[in-house]
């Protein structure tokens, strides 16, 4: 389309084009949805930030954000967000996702009003029952301030009327965390679904590769095994099985270089280790693929043709929660991130040192990684066990 016909086009085919810009990084399905949610100054923002190099992950929850605001304000005042944001608008947003389930119970009116929730049901924004979690309702104000700073604009999200309106709610809207994954794929688990891994399919080979790989180089998000490149790959001398005796048998080593993740820059030097079975189903893999550059783990198609583009994160999932239930496991109780808690779980059970586990799975945080060895602790000790 010429940039004639593009001015003349429809403002909501117009916005869709413009997103064919962006489908590496949204979703091409989700494209339409989008140009009739985001206005132009949301969509020449998000194209803004992608030639500013925002990193992809980054990116697509910001666009996901930003969309659900917009969603929201139509439904709860009848227009688009405006730039900037009236304190006042800031504060409705909290009183309409943090509120008081046991108010609600006798007020209607407290909370998000029945109308605005009906709308955003309507539309595939709202699925959640009762308040928001607060980690999301915080990460939605955090995107709405970026965004106001990418436009030059003042921020209200961060006066002290919005801090202690937020503070507030939270507390009022207490509810239990929810991990990303009901429950972790400790080694017991992994060893259920590798065994549905034994034919020689090529899906096979790749599955039985991500799921070795993805657990035993630290629990790897999702996203950074569908990225991940043979580039990003060296081969580095064999270890000992045992560390404690060199003369022990040797297994082969593989080091990958993880360059931009969601707590690392592309010019870190961060790197993790592959040793033993994930790298020989991952050289099994990229034999049988013929993979010499590029993507490691891609789609295959009915007829075992394999295809250049990299696996999606939401394929990783998909392929982790059809591997559970050939396992004859829940896979709604099960996901991608499964992985990363079972790793630092079964880290933990195995006497590995936290700070060691970290190195491994990359964790910047001590305290969210530590919840994982408490868990471990809290089930293998004595302190729940006196009424036995």
């Amino acid at each position: 389309m010429t940039s004639t016909s593009l001015l003349s086009a429809e403002p909501e085919t117009r916005r869709a084009l413009q997103l064919d810009a962006l489908a590496g990084i949204l979703p091409i399905e989700r494209r339409d949805k989008l140009a009739t949610i985001l206005t132009d100054d949301d969509v020449e923002t998000l194209r803004h930030l992608a030639r500013e190099g925002m990193g992809e992950n980054s990116l697509r929850a910001l666009a996901s954000d930003l969309a659900y605001l917009e969603a929201w304000s139509f439904a709860s005042t009848g227009s688009a967000l405006p730039w900037p944001a009236p304190e006042a608008l800031v504060l409705k947003f909290i009183a309409h996702h943090l509120w008081d389930p046991a108010r609600r119970a006798d007020d209607a009116a407290h909370g998000m009003p029945l109308d605005v929730e009906a709308s955003l049901r309507a539309g595939d924004h709202l699925r959640s029952e009762g308040p928001h979690a607060s980690s999301t309702v915080k990460r939605r104000l955090a995107h709405w301030a970026t965004l106001h700073r990418w436009k030059g604009l003042e921020s209200p999200l961060g006066t002290p009327a919005i801090r202690t309106g937020l503070r507030l709610a939270v507390r009022a809207s207490a509810r239990p965390r929810r991990r990303k994954s009901k429950r972790a794929v400790t080694r017991d688990i992994l060893d259920r679904l590798i065994a549905t891994c034994q034919s020689d399919r090529l899906a096979d080979s790749r599955d039985l590769a991500i799921l070795l790989v993805a657990f035993g180089s630290g629990g790897r998000r999702r996203s950074e095994v569908a990225k991940l490149r043979l580039e990003q790959l060296s081969i580095e001398a064999d270890v000992p099985l045992d560390p404690d005796d060199p003369n022990s048998a040797r297994l082969p080593c593989m080091a990958i270089a993880l360059g931009r993740t969601k707590n690392n820059q592309a010019d870190d030097d961060a790197r993790v280790l592959l040793i033993g079975p994930p790298v020989e189903a991952l050289r099994e893999w990229l034999e049988r693929a013929a993979i010499s550059k590029g993507a490691v783990f891609r789609a295959i198609d009915r007829w075992e043709a394999i295809d250049d583009r990299a696996l999606t994160p939401q394929a990783i999932n998909l392929i982790l929660k059809r591997r559970c239930a050939q396992a004859g496991l829940d896979p709604i109780a099960f996901s991608a991130h499964g992985l990363r808690s079972g790793y630092l779980t079964e880290a933990a059970r195995n006497g590995v040192a936290l700070p060691a586990a970290m190195r491994q799975s990359q964790h910047r945080s001590v305290q969210q990684a530590a919840r994982y060895y408490n868990d471990a602790d809290q089930a293998l000790g004595k302190a729940a066990r006196l009424a036995i």
